[in-house]
C-alpha cells in the first residue's frame, strides 16, 4: 500500500499525521524558556523547524518518512509554540536559533541537515549561515529574503549556496499556501 498522499486527499480530510512514538524527548532550559524536543529513529540527524504559529506536530508525515529512510528526525517546538514556553523577550530569529543550538548541544549534535518552513526557514538559514551548525538545508516558504532573517548579524556565507538539493534519499518537501502539505 502506498503511504504517500501525493494528491493531498488524506491531508485535506485529516490534517497532518500524528508524530510516532519518540526515541527520546524532553526539555532544554535556555535563556528564560523551556524548549521541548523529540527525536525519532537513528542515523544522520535532520532537524525540522516549523513555521510561526505551528508546532512539531506539523511534521508527522515527514518524521515517519525520514525514519523509514534511515535518518534521525528531530523536532523542536519553537519558543512560545507547542510545548515550549517563553519569557517576555521579543521573538527574534537569532534567539530562536540559539534555542535550536541549545537542543543540539544537549543531544551532542555538532551538525545536522535542516528542514525549515516559513519562520523556521529563517531560523534554519541563520543556523546554517552564521552559526555554521547546519549541513544541507531544505528551506521553503521563506517569508523574508536572507537580509531580513539575519537579525543584527551579518551573514558570513552567500545564502544562495544554502539552496542545494537535499542529500540522496532525503525526502523532498513541498508547501502550498504557507502550509506543509506532502513529501516525496
Amino acid at each position: 500500500m502506498n503511504t504517500y498522499d501525493h494528491d493531498l486527499i488524506r491531508f485535506d480530510a485529516e490534517g497532518a499525521a500524528s508524530l510516532p512514538i519518540a526515541t527520546e524527548h524532553g526539555y532544554v532550559e535556555h535563556d528564560g524558556a523551556r524548549i521541548w524536543y523529540a527525536t525519532y529513529g537513528a542515523g544522520e540527524p535532520v532537524i525540522l523547524v516549523h513555521g510561526g504559529l505551528g508546532n512539531s506536530g506539523n511534521w508527522g508525515y515527514q518524521v515517519a518518512a525520514l525514519v523509514e529512510a534511515g535518518y534521525r528526525a528531530i523536532v523542536i517546538d519553537s519558543r512560545g509554540h507547542g510545548r515550549s514556553t517563553r519569557d517576555d523577550k521579543p521573538f527574534s530569529y537569532d534567539l530562536m536559533t540559539t534555542d535550536v543550538v541549545a537542543v543540539m548541544d544537549v543531544l551532542q549534535i555538532e551538525r545536522a541537515a535542516l528542514v525549515g518552513w516559513s519562520d523556521g526557514a529563517c531560523t534554519a538559514l541563520v543556523l546554517a549561515s552564521r552559526i555554521r551548525r547546519g549541513g544541507r538545508c531544505v528551506l521553503f516558504r521563506l517569508q523574508h529574503g536572507p537580509e531580513r532573517c539575519k537579525g543584527n548579524h551579518r551573514l558570513h556565507t552567500d545564502p544562495a549556496a544554502l539552496y542545494q538539493p537535499p542529500p540522496e534519499g532525503l525526502p523532498r518537501t513541498v508547501s502550498h499556501a504557507g502550509s506543509l502539505r506532502r513529501i516525496l
